[in-house]
């Protein structure tokens, strides 16, 4: 297993900087890992919300017997189940290497900060889904831009940052 996991940490990180000299001049390697990664897992988490709301729930509401929940809100649970454990990976082995906090704290600081951008997601999506009336997969967008940004510092500066 840990074979496997050096081959994938390695071939992502190969994959992401090859494409470093062409953004060398406008930011350092660790800030464009961080922008290719949660971009990357940006993209998956919105394609997940648009199959999850569109195919899987079929744009209906789903009753769990004691609460029903709209679909937009459903999908974004889906698509979390999927992009917190992908986005702590690359997080933690590609784009913050640093070893001196344990996998453990960093988990737990991230989880913190995740669970913040969560309630984020929910607040901007009931905005500007239940009252602005705009589309689910294009709020999905617009809100992702908001809690990417608040993700970065908070992951930066709280939950990866270098021990001293």
């Amino acid at each position: 297993m840990q074979k496997l996991h050096v081959a994938i940490k390695n071939f992502i990180l190969n994959f992401v900087d090859a494409f470093y000299p062409l953004f060398k001049r406008v930011m350092p390697l660790q800030t464009f890992r961080y922008a290719a990664c949660g971009g990357g897992n940006m993209l998956l988490d919105i394609v997940i919300f648009f199959i999850s709301y569109n195919f899987i729930l079929q744009k209906k509401i789903v009753d769990l017997g004691f609460t029903a929940i709209s679909p937009h809100i459903f999908s974004l649970a889906i698509s979390f189940c999927v992009t917190f454990p992908v986005g702590f990976y690359l997080s933690r082995y590609v784009v913050w290497q640093q070893t001196e906090t344990s996998k453990r704290v960093q988990l737990f600081r991230y989880l913190l900060v995740v669970f913040v951008c969560i309630f984020m997601n929910y607040i901007f999506m009931k905005v500007f889904v239940d009252y602005l009336q705009w589309w689910p997969t294009f709020s999905k967008a617009i809100t992702t831009i908001f809690v990417t940004t608040f993700s970065y510092f908070t992951q930066r500066h709280f939950s990866f940052r270098e021990a001293t």
